[in-house]
C-alpha cells in the first residue's frame, strides 16, 4: 500500500487514508467502508493494504448503516462522501497518467 502522505493533497485524501489504514488494522469504520466500495480501483492502483482480511459485505449498504447510526442526516453524508471517493479515485488517475508521461 501507497501508505505516506503523498495523498493528502489529493481531494478526499485524508478519509481515503484513514479508510486504508482502518482496513489494515481490520477496523469496521465510515472511512473503511468508504474505501471497501473502491476496493478493486485502488487494488489495481496499488493502493490496497497488502495484510487487508477480508471484505464488508455489501460495502454500500454497510457504510449507509453505520452513517444512520452515527446520527444526522445519513444520506447527505452517504453522498458526500461517494463525491470524495470519486474526486479523489479520478485526481489519483490524472496524478498517474502524469507521472507515467514525465518517465
Amino acid at each position: 500500500m501507497n501508505g505516506d502522505s503523498s495523498l493528502l493533497h489529493l481531494p478526499g485524501g485524508a478519509i481515503v487514508m484513514e479508510g486504508l489504514r482502518d482496513v489494515a488494522a481490520g477496523l469496521e469504520t465510515v472511512a473503511a467502508a468508504l474505501v471497501q466500495i473502491a476496493r478493486t480501483r485502488f487494488a489495481h492502483a496499488g493502493l490496497w493494504p497488502d495484510i487487508a482480511l477480508g471484505t464488508l459485505p455489501d460495502p454500500e449498504l454497510r457504510l449507509y448503516r453505520l452513517l444512520c447510526a452515527s446520527g444526522g442526516d445519513a444520506y447527505s453524508k452517504y453522498n458526500s462522501l461517494q463525491r470524495e471517493l470519486v474526486s479523489f479515485a479520478q485526481a489519483w488517475d490524472v496524478q498517474a497518467t502524469r507521472k507515467r508521461m514525465t518517465r
